[in-house]
């Protein structure tokens, strides 16, 4: 008897692992991680790798916290937009909508992964257990926006922005300005790219009576918001090199991370959005990746 692959995948649980994976679009957790990972070596070489225990146990435990809080955020978003997602067109084939993950399946995973999350900053330090709720709050809090304001992109950004901060404390046990810089370019910058990954969803926001700044100003002055905010984003990462004292290979990065910037915005007109994604996961990713490697490199040859 012939075994097919999906047959194979369900027997072994590899079906339903894929599924959860894809239920949170595990891949898209390349925007914020190099961030968090600028965060975590800045305040490495800040204190010199004096730690009260081996720098890579702190790392995993930094990593698990970014893989937790991003699941439960993005399986709660999924959760309470069940019914949203199964009317509209572009996203009726998601995976509570499609009935490949249940409603209630999907909250124990919220649940667990809050727990989770919660578990691993209490063995992070105090500070971070202590800021944890809050940091729960606001990823959570951001699938209720957009049924009240068209901010809820900067919600967004708010959420992802904790990455490098966040990071930064876990090491540290403290704020600093610089960290601090780098949460602001990640708040302008996933700002700005949820704007015009937005843009799809224009006409059904509007006849379903949800908040964005595309439903609210139109697409072609969404856009020009959206360039104004990697204008800050992109602001943001130059104080943080000036204020760091950074070298060549930061300011490499800088140059990278603000062309892909700014050339996403070349990929889509107001007549033309056939582009968006490329332009929301490509140019994005790249931009990411690019910076953060840069950026490491710098951290790590600097005396």
């Amino acid at each position: 008897m012939d075994t097919n692959v999906e047959d194979i995948k369900a027997s072994s649980g590899i079906g339903s692992v894929l599924n959860y994976l894809s239920l949170v679009k595990f891949a898209h957790t390349i925007f914020a991680m190099p961030f968090a990972l600028i965060g975590f070596f800045y305040g490495l070489k800040k204190i010199n790798y004096e730690l009260d225990r081996p720098w890579w146990l702190l790392f995993i435990l930094v990593i698990l916290c970014m893989v937790f809080a991003r699941s439960a955020a993005m399986a709660f978003n999924r959760w309470l937009d069940a019914e949203y997602d199964a009317i509209n067109p572009r996203t009726v084939i998601r995976e509570i909508p499609g009935r490949i993950i249940s409603k209630k399946n999907a909250m124990i995973f919220v649940v667990f992964n809050c727990v989770a999350f919660l578990i691993t900053t209490y063995f992070i330090n105090q500070l971070c257990f202590i800021l944890a709720p809050v940091a729960l709050f606001v990823i959570l809090f951001y699938s209720y926006t957009k049924r009240f304001t068209p901010l809820c992109h900067l919600v967004l950004g708010l959420g992802l922005s904790l990455a490098p901060i966040g990071a930064y404390i876990a090491v540290t046990g403290q704020f600093a300005l610089v960290p601090v810089l780098f949460s602001l370019s990640v708040l302008f910058w996933v700002s700005g790219f949820d704007i015009i990954y937005a843009l799809q969803d224009e006409a059904f926001d509007k006849a379903n009576n949800l908040y964005s700044i595309p439903s609210l100003v139109g697409t072609k002055k969404a856009l020009r918001v959206s360039e104004y905010l990697h204008f800050l984003s992109a602001a943001a990462v130059i104080i943080a090199g000036i204020t760091g004292g950074f070298s060549f290979w930061y300011w490499t990065g800088v140059t990278v991370f603000s062309f892909f910037l700014f050339y996403q915005h070349t990929l889509i007109t107001p007549k033309d959005l056939s582009k968006v994604n490329k332009a929301f996961f490509s140019s994005n990713g790249i931009a990411s990746v690019v910076f953060g490697v840069l950026v490491l490199i710098d951290i790590f040859l600097k005396v």
